[in-house]
């Protein structure tokens, strides 16, 4: 099974399609999406349309069964991000149905432990994770490529427990 994991963002869109099983998965492809050139000073909506132009090209050339994506975190100091965040989830979940996708979505907490064993890791313990995971010889960066390779295991995890085949 192919899952393309996704973590979302206005500037940054971390993704990384994974296969195989949790405990010796493949990375197909792995990157971010730089949304306008990452300028936050153009409207959200050509960045929306940046992102569901990138996505779908991403979905065609990896071919993904499912899409796995970070659902929606807000802060109580910036319950801004939040709303904005929900914008590009909001094309990320449109985008796969109408391709016909199945759609996982995971917490950040249930992201971050089971990639380190701990809901509050740091961004540098999840990349460290996921560089001893997939056997990587350097850190995944940004950030976002190691967050996004994360929540394509939890798919992996999901759909083997799923499956009956035992995680």
């Amino acid at each position: 099974m192919r899952i393309l994991g996704i973590d979302p963002g206005l500037q940054i869109t971390g993704y990384g399609c994974v296969e195989g099983d949790v405990i010796r998965p493949k990375i197909v492809e792995a990157g971010v999406f730089r949304l306008v050139s990452g300028s936050p000073v153009l409207p959200v909506a050509d960045r929306l349309m940046e992102l569901d132009r990138d996505l779908r090209e991403l979905i065609e050339r990896v071919e993904p069964s499912v899409i796995a994506v970070e659902g929606l975190f807000a802060h109580y100091g910036h319950p801004e991000t939040a709303v904005k965040m929900a914008h590009g989830r909001g094309v990320i979940l449109l985008a796969a149905k109408q391709m016909g996708l199945t759609i996982m979505e995971f917490k950040p907490a249930e992201v971050k432990k089971a990639a380190t064993g701990s809901g509050r890791a740091t961004k540098t313990q999840m990349q460290e994770s996921i560089q001893v995971l997939f056997g990587l010889e350097s850190l995944p960066t940004p950030a976002d490529v190691a967050d996004a390779l994360a929540i394509g295991v939890c798919g992996l995890r999901r759909s083997q427990a799923q499956a009956g085949l035992g995680v």
